[in-house]
């Protein structure tokens, strides 16, 4: 059973934005952190970005400036700006509380390319 569905991925020009969507199945108001993650072939999975329930952000230094992290608690939902978007951002992206608790969702697929 998943527990989150992500959407808004796509193929983007490099410098072209998307908004990535997460819907999770359970209330996420008592979760201190949610975060986006993401996997691109033949690498490790990475914490892109995060976000406490009082709105306080952490990003990786490589998003810094270009993602943009929000959480809207009463509808459960997740989302991520990318904006400047640059070939090394292809990935699949999926949500998932900080610590991981939650079964993973199907992700969505960003690639960047010309």
């Amino acid at each position: 059973q998943e527990q989150f569905v992500e959407s808004g991925g796509g193929l983007v020009q490099p410098g072209g934005s998307l908004r990535l969507s997460c819907t999770a199945s359970r209330s996420i108001s008592n979760v201190y952190r949610m975060a986006w993650y993401r996997q691109a072939p033949g690498k490790e999975r990475e914490l892109v970005a995060s976000i406490t329930g009082g709105g306080n952000t952490d990003y990786i230094d490589s998003v810094k400036g270009r993602f943009t992290i929000s959480r809207d608690n009463a509808k459960n939902a997740v989302a991520l700006q990318m904006n400047s978007l640059k070939p090394e951002d292809t990935a699949v992206y999926k949500c998932n509380t900080a610590l991981i608790t939650r079964t993973w969702g199907q992700g969505t697929q960003v690639t960047v390319s010309s």
